[in-house]
C-alpha cells in the first residue's frame, strides 16, 4: 500500500506540474499582449508599458512561471488588478462559499444517490426499479441553472421559506451566523446535487447488481444473513470502487459548477470571482483562481486514488493498482 499511495503522489505532483504549464501558457502566450487586454482598446503606449513593468510581462516567459511557482509554493500570489489585494486573500474568502455549497450538494448527492441506487438494485425490473430510473432520467435532463430559476421561484417567492439570493456571512457579526448561512446555501446545493445524484444513482445501481451476481453473496445468503444485512454489509463496499471514481470525478465538477450557480443566486463565492474578474480583464485573478480550481480536482482524484488501497485488499498487498 506505501508503495501504491507514493506512486499516485508522484503522479499528482507531475499532472499539477503539468497544469501550471497549460494554465500559465494559455494566459500568457498565446498571441495577444495581457497589458493591452486589462487596460482597453484605449490605452496609450505609455500607461500599456507601465502595465507590462507591473505584471513583470518584460521578463522572459520562463523567468514569469518560475516567478509565479516560487510565490504560489511560498503563498505570495499576484496582486489582483481590480481588488488592489493579494487573490490569495481573495480565494480564502470566496472559498468560505464555495466549498461549503460543495459540500452540502456533494453530501445530498451520496445520501439520496447510495439509498436510491441500492433500493433499484434490489428491486430490479420491478416498479420500484423503474420509478428510479425515472427520476434520474428526469435528473439528466434538467440543467442545474434552469433547476435553480425553478427552486428560487417556488421556494423564494412564492413559499417566501427563504431569500432568493445573497449570502449573510457565517458569523453574528456580519448579520448572519451558520444556520442563516446554512440556509442560503440550501436551495444551491440542491441544484447543483440533482444532476449529480442521478448520474450516482445509475452508477451505484450498475455496481450494486454486478456485485450481487458474486459467489460471495451467494455464501453470504446461505450463512443466514438477511438480504438487508448482505446489501448494506457486504455488496456494498465491494461496489463502492466505481462509485469513488464517479464521486471524486463529481465533486471536482461540483466545485467547477458552481460559476454558474453563484451568479443566479448571488452568491459571493469562488464562481462569481472569477465571472467577475474575465469582465474586468483581470486576468491575474483568473490566472489564479484557474489554478486553484484544477489543484482541488487533482487533489480530490488523488484522495480518492488513496480510498481505493483502502477498500480493495489487493491493492493493500501491492498486488494491483
Amino acid at each position: 500500500m506505501p508503495l501504491f499511495v507514493l506512486r499516485r503522489l508522484l503522479s499528482f505532483v507531475l499532472t499539477l506540474l503539468a497544469t501550471s504549464v497549460v494554465v500559465f501558457a494559455v494566459l500568457e502566450l498565446l498571441p495577444g499582449n495581457a497589458a493591452q487586454v486589462i487596460l482597453g482598446e484605449t490605452a496609450t503606449p505609455d500607461s500599456i508599458a507601465a502595465m507590462e513593468e507591473k505584471l513583470g510581462l518584460n521578463q522572459p516567459a520562463s523567468t514569469r512561471y518560475i516567478n509565479w511557482m516560487v510565490g504560489m509554493l511560498q503563498g505570495q500570489t499576484g496582486l489582483s488588478i481590480s481588488y488592489d489585494t493579494p487573490t490569495a486573500q481573495l480565494m480564502a474568502e470566496r472559498m468560505q462559499v464555495t466549498l461549503p455549497l460543495a459540500v452540502m450538494a456533494m453530501g445530498l448527492t451520496v445520501a439520496l444517490a447510495l439509498a436510491l441506487g441500492i433500493y433499484a438494485a434490489s428491486q430490479q425490473n420491478k416498479a420500484g426499479d423503474v420509478g428510479v430510473m425515472t427520476l434520474s432520467q428526469l435528473g439528466l435532463a434538467l440543467p442545474n441553472f434552469w433547476l435553480a430559476i425553478l427552486l428560487i421561484l417556488l421556494f423564494a417567492v412564492h413559499l417566501e421559506w427563504v431569500s432568493a439570493g445573497g449570502f449573510p456571512g457565517w458569523t453574528e457579526d456580519d448579520g448572519g451566523g451558520v444556520g442563516e448561512g446554512i440556509k442560503a446555501l440550501l436551495l444551491p446545493a440542491m441544484a447543483l446535487a440533482a444532476v449529480q445524484t442521478a448520474i450516482l444513482t445509475r452508477v451505484t445501481r450498475s455496481a450494486v447488481l454486478d456485485t450481487l451476481r458474486e459467489d460471495f453473496v451467494r455464501t453470504a445468503r446461505a450463512k443466514g444473513l438477511s438480504r438487508h444485512q448482505v446489501l448494506w454489509g457486504h455488496v456494498l463496499r465491494n461496489a463502492m470502487i466505481p462509485v469513488l471514481t464517479v464521486m471524486g470525478l463529481q465533486f471536482g465538477n461540483l466545485i467547477t459548477s458552481a460559476i454558474v450557480i453563484e451568479n443566479v443566486f448571488v452568491l459571493p463565492g469562488i464562481g462569481r470571482l472569477i465571472f467577475q474578474a474575465i469582465a474586468n480583464r483581470d486576468l491575474i485573478v483568473v490566472r489564479d483562481v484557474v489554478m486553484l480550481l484544477a489543484a482541488l480536482v487533482i487533489l480530490i482524484n488523488f484522495c480518492i486514488d488513496v480510498l481505493y488501497a483502502w477498500i480493495d485488499p489487493r491493492l493493500k498487498a501491492g498486488h494491483a493498482e
